[in-house]
């Protein structure tokens, strides 16, 4: 029985209904949204290790301080006599003065200014100080976590452009590693996503992109990747106005390896019809400085030529 060979497929499906506004986001992440997850299916670990430095510190510091109020209330509930030697008849000093040893007590500091007085207060201090080792490990743990990510940064340039290549054109777009870690080994995949009509429902097509050179030993400078297009390109014949038609978009992944840090890194991008400039090619974006060292300028990286 003869059966129809399956078309390529990269795992970001080919039916759907719709207009899609991208396939891959600018930062890397795919434009899909998730629906019906629940409780069990969210991960704080994940969580805490992707969100931003200044909003990962802002939660530690707000739990800081919420775990610090919710003991302090609790030691405040327990009467007057529950602390020996906080200082004030105000209800509001002797608050503060709870909030105060619950803090010396979480961190596991203990000055010994203020000590539990009575069984109550010394089971809950006692909790509250293996609790406090508990979290500060844990926060800890979150801390290596985060700074032992692999910390290449790619830069891609904000265009592709459709450049004069030998006797005919090319798709071209750059990369470069903004940060001073060493990537080797690099290897780009490129691929042609377009929205087809079948039957009256639209269809995606992946086509994969043939390049000048798939992998480059060293990014010490940038990376030119390009794509030819020759007779057996899917660029071939089409103008910007057929690409926007189709909805095309050039689906990018480049694979390294960080050597500051002994780890692969991936890394995807994506360029849709209108961020394409036709007829343009870049700038040099590294020169060579009176002593004979090569400067590269990050911020020519996206510069095109006049």
């Amino acid at each position: 029985m003869y059966m129809e060979k399956p078309s390529f497929d990269p795992g970001l499906t080919q039916k759907f209904t719709g207009p899609v506004r991208r396939t891959i986001n600018k930062d890397g992440s795919f434009n899909v949204r998730r629906r019906g997850t629940t409780w069990r299916d969210f991960h704080p670990y994940l969580h805490l290790i992707d969100m931003r430095w200044v909003a990962f510190f802002l939660m530690l510091f707000a739990g800081y301080v919420l775990a610090n109020t919710v003991f302090a209330a609790v030691y405040f509930l327990l009467g007057p006599g529950a602390l020996q030697g906080v200082d004030g008849t105000a209800e509001w000093r002797r608050f503060l003065g709870d909030f105060f040893f619950s803090a010396h007590t979480l961190s596991t500091v203990g000055y010994g200014n203020i000590v539990p007085n009575g069984i109550a207060a010394g089971v809950l201090s006692a909790f509250e100080a293996w609790l406090g080792v508990l979290a500060f490990a844990v926060a800890a743990g979150l801390l290596y976590g985060r700074v032992s990510r692999p910390s290449a940064r790619f830069g891609f340039s904000d265009k592709a452009v459709v450049a004069p290549y030998q006797q005919g054109q090319s798709l071209q777009f750059r990369v470069v590693n903004r940060r001073s870690n060493s990537l080797m080994d690099l290897e780009a995949r490129v691929m042609l996503m377009t929205v087809e009509d079948r039957e009256g429902q639209p269809v995606r097509r992946y086509q994969l992109l043939k390049l000048e050179r798939e992998q480059v030993m060293f990014l010490a400078l940038t990376w030119t990747v390009v794509h030819p297009i020759d007779e057996d390109s899917p660029f071939r014949g089409k103008t910007a106005a057929d690409l926007e038609g189709l909805q095309a978009e050039v689906l990018i992944l480049i694979k390294a390896y960080d050597d500051t840090f002994s780890q692969t890194v991936l890394v995807r991008n994506s360029y849709r019809h209108d961020e394409i400039q036709w007829g343009a090619r870049f700038a040099p974006a590294f020169s060579v400085d009176a002593r004979g060292d090569l400067v590269l300028e990050l911020r020519k990286v996206s510069e095109l030529a006049e």
